[in-house]
Order: structure tokens, then C-alpha cells, then sequence
């Protein structure tokens, strides 16, 4: 074979194979496309009441995302059996990978109940940097503390339609999953703007604008939303979905099988809570820089996040598509679409990261912000757009090291490049006067040696391995 012809093998598919991508990835790509848009307009509804309330609400959401991250990543140990024994049919072994997952849950919710009441103001303070008026200071913890007691009552709600939605994707099913969560994103876009303006907004209301607080609530009625409507269709479609028949009436999760999810788990929990804890650590160091900083990267990752949709949902279709054919034992198949998979992914964000440097000018100022934290946010759009196809090669590489249970390579690879971003941060922050600009620069800049050797890791194929046969 060419060495042409071996590339061409190796990065382009067959029509099945693009058809069967599409099919899974559209509604990751339309329900994340859905949620950041929403998203966006929640930004805006916030920040359209000030400056100080939209940093509390990204300081709290940096917190929160921890407590998010960490239920996906101690699903994943489990959600890894779950879609090698969905590909060979074994609907018992789904079951009790789901049964894991409510039991990982329950911790979750225990631990970050803990956390966020027992440590609330030293967590916001921490993003708060000296030399901020005190009069600002303290409204942002103000702000800050209202917006997370009401958040924290929507946290079972994620963590159970997260159980659920995850093994359904896991099964290959996406369309439920993007179904329920649309309409939960409609739920709180329209509640977001009759909590947040109140009689400002809508003068036939009883109630006046209840800002960060109104933002809160609107995202956990929401929540129980997508939550209602996820269990409601598995439990109801019980013959579609074999594997909900008769899951609550045990506690019983095989003794094996519970030592390998806590095995193959236990890295890819401890993953995601440190890469969520260096995120927010990295997000610390920005925020010396002052609140217009914290100002700025939240609007930048809100609208980053739009465009991030191909690669995050490609992530996805990636662990799903790869563990099905682990599963059932397709080696060499596995071995050639990771990289048809990894091309789509990086294809798919040289044309986005285009469109976002050509509308990076203009989004920011939909804010109502000060000039220069819209001139801020702007630039930091600019260096994410350059880096977006790197991001996209990266992120598809953890998914598919994943796909085969080598987690504690996806640790190493994931957490230890997350970590060495937060020295350079730290660093940089902490001991130069270089602006947040070229500091935001060079923290992102890592992301290439981070491809590097997830290329070599892939092609080395340590990832290829069946984990329900053993």
C-alpha cells in the first residue's frame, strides 16, 4: 500500500461509516449547539443586570462545574463496561453498570453538599482578588452565595438524568438524551427571563426581578425538567430499554465487576476532579489580573462553548462507537476509525475555529460591559480560535484511550498536562506583570505537546482492549 493510499485508509471513510457517525453525533451536536446558545442568552440576561452580578455567577459556575465533572467522571468508569457489553447485547451487564452509577451519584451529592455549604465563602473568595473595592468584593460574595444556595437544590436532579443519559448514549441511543435536554433548555431559557427581570421585564407579573438569584432557580426547575422526562420515557419504553426492567428491585452489582468499575473508574473519577480543581486553579491565576478578567473569560468560554460543539460531541461518538466495537471484539476495525474519528473532530474545528476568529469582533459586544472587557474577551476568542483544532485532536485522543479502560493512562494524559498548565499560570501570574493576553496565550499554547503524545499514544494502540470478556 501507498503512502498515500494508507493515509487515504486511514482518515477517510466509507459511507456506512460516515452515516453511522452522523447518526450518533447530530443529537450530541444539536443539544450542545441548543444548550451553549441558551447559555449565551443566560449570560446576557445576567450581565445585563452589571458586571459584579455576571462574575458571581462564572465564579459559582467555575465551583459547580467541579461537582459536574466529577459525576461524569465516576460515571465513566462504569459508562466504559457499560458500552462494551451494550456492543455485544449483554443487557444484564448494562444494568448493573447503571446500578453503579446511582450508587456513585448518592457519594457525589453527599461530598458536594458537604463542600459547597461547609466552605462557601473561602471557595468565591478565592476569585476575588486584594486590592478589589470592598464595596465590589462584597457584593460578588453577596451575589455569589445566593446564586449557589439555590443551584445546589438542582444537583440530584443532574446527577440521576445524568445516570440515565449517559447509558443511553452508551447504548447508542442519543436522541432521548437530546430530546429531553432541548426542552429543558427551553424551560430555563424562558424562566430565566421572568426570574431574573421579573415585573421589569413582563409588567403583568406579581414579582420584581430577582436577578442571580431568578437565574438560579430558572436552571433548577429546569433540571428536574430533564430529569422527569428522561426517567419517564426509559421507564415507559422498558421493553426498548431492557436494561431499567427490574433495576430497582436489587442493590446487587457483582462482586467482580464492582472491584473493575472501582478499578477502572477510580482514575477517571479522580481525572475530572482534578482536571475541574487545575480549571478553576487556572481560572484563579487569570483573576489576579483583576474582576474585568473574570468578566472577560466568562464571556469568551460562553461563547467558546458554541463553538466547542463538534469536538465535545465528537468526544463523545468517539467512546461510544470505539467501545462497541471493543466489545465486540473488532479490533483492527477499532485500530483504523479512531483516526477517520479523530479527522472529522479536527476537520470539522478548522472551519469553526474560521468562523469564530471572523465573528470574535462582534459577539462581545451583545454584553452590557465596559468597552474594555469586551475588547478583552474579544482577544481571548482570537487565541481560541487558532487553538481549536488542537483542542479538537486532544480531546478525541482522552476518548478513545478511555474506550479501551486505560484509565490510568487518560490520567496521566489528561490531568498531567491539565497541572502543568496551572504552573505556568501560577507562574506567569503570580510572578511577572505580563498581561492576561499573552499569559492566556501561553497557558493554551501547551495544548500541542499535549497532541503530541496523544498521537503517539494512539498509535501505539495500548487503547485496544476488551474489558467484558476479561
Amino acid at each position: 500500500m501507498t503512502t498515500l493510499r494508507k493515509l487515504k485508509h486511514y482518515t477517510v471513510g466509507d459511507k456506512a461509516f460516515y452515516s453511522h457517525v452522523l447518526t450518533i453525533v447530530l443529537p450530541l451536536v444539536i443539544q450542545n449547539t441548543i444548550t451553549n446558545v441558551v447559555s449565551l442568552l443566560d449570560n446576557v440576561m445576567v450581565g445585563a443586570t452589571g458586571t459584579l452580578p455576571m462574575s458571581a455567577v462564572a465564579i459559582v459556575n467555575q465551583l459547580l462545574f467541579i461537582f459536574n465533572l466529577a459525576i461524569w467522571g465516576g460515571y465513566a468508569g462504569a459508562g466504559i463496561f457499560s458500552a462494551q457489553y451494550a456492543g455485544r447485547g449483554d443487557n444484564e451487564g448494562v444494568r448493573y453498570c447503571f446500578r453503579g452509577k446511582l450508587y456513585i451519584g448518592m457519594l457525589s451529592l453527599a461530598l458536594a453538599f458537604a463542600i459547597f455549604l461547609g466552605f462557601a465563602d473561602n471557595l468565591i473568595s478565592a476569585y476575588i482578588v486584594e486590592g478589589t473595592a470592598a464595596e465590589d468584593a462584597a457584593t460578588t460574595m453577596r451575589l455569589g452565595k445566593e446564586y449557589l444556595n439555590v443551584m445546589l437544590i438542582g444537583l440530584p436532579a443532574f446527577a440521576l438524568a445524568q445516570a440515565y443519559a449517559g447509558t443511553l448514549r452508551e447504548m447508542g441511543q442519543t436522541k432521548v438524551p437530546m430530546i429531553a435536554s432541548v426542552v429543558a433548555i427551553f424551560v430555563n431559557l424562558i424562566f430565566n427571563y421572568i426570574f431574573i427581570f421579573g415585573n421589569q421585564g413582563l409588567q403583568f407579573l406579581p414579582f420584581g426581578p430577582m436577578g442571580v438569584k431568578g437565574a438560579a432557580l430558572a436552571t433548577v426547575i429546569s433540571r428536574y425538567v430533564e430529569m422527569a422526562i428522561i426517567m419517564v420515557y426509559v421507564h415507559r419504553s422498558h421493553k426498548k430499554y431492557p436494561f431499567i426492567q427490574g433495576v430497582y428491585r436489587s442493590p446487587r452489582i457483582p462482586k467482580e465487576l464492582t472491584g473493575n468499575i472501582i478499578k477502572r473508574g477510580a482514575p477517571l473519577l479522580a481525572n475530572e476532579i482534578m482536571w475541574s480543581v487545575g480549571m478553576a486553579a487556572i481560572m484563579q491565576c487569570y483573576s489576579r489580573r483583576g474582576l474585568d478578567v473574570v468578566a472577560a473569560t466568562n464571556i469568551s468560554n460562553t461563547i467558546n462553548n458554541l463553538f466547542n460543539v463538534v469536538f465535545l460531541s465528537m468526544g463523545n461518538a468517539i467512546a461510544i462507537i470505539l467501545g462497541h466495537l471493543l466489545g465486540s471484539n473488532q479490533m483492527e476495525k477499532a485500530r483504523v476509525d479512531v483516526w477517520r474519528l479523530l479527522t472529522v473532530s479536527v476537520g470539522g474545528c478548522v472551519v469553526l475555529g474560521g468562523v469564530l476568529a471572523l465573528v470574535a469582533p462582534y459577539v462581545p459586544h451583545i454584553y452590557n460591559t465596559t468597552d474594555q472587557v469586551k475588547a478583552m474577551a474579544t482577544n481571548l476568542l482570537f487565541v481560541v480560535a487558532g487553538m481549536m483544532p488542537f483542542y479538537a485532536f486532544a480531546h478525541g485522543c482522552y476518548f478513545a484511550l478511555r474506550s479501551g479502560g486505560k484509565t490510568w493512562i487518560t490520567f496521566g494524559f489528561d490531568t498531567g498536562f491539565t497541572w502543568l498548565s496551572y504552573i505556568t499560570a501560577f507562574t506567569l501570574a503570580y510572578f511577572t506583570s505580563m498581561p492576561i493576553i499573552p499569559l492566556y496565550f501561553c497557558v493554551q499554547l501547551l495544548e500541542t505537546s499535549k497532541c503530541v503524545v496523544g498521537f503517539i499514544v494512539i498509535k501505539k494502540g495500548v487503547w485496544v482492549n476488551n474489558i467484558v470478556d476479561k
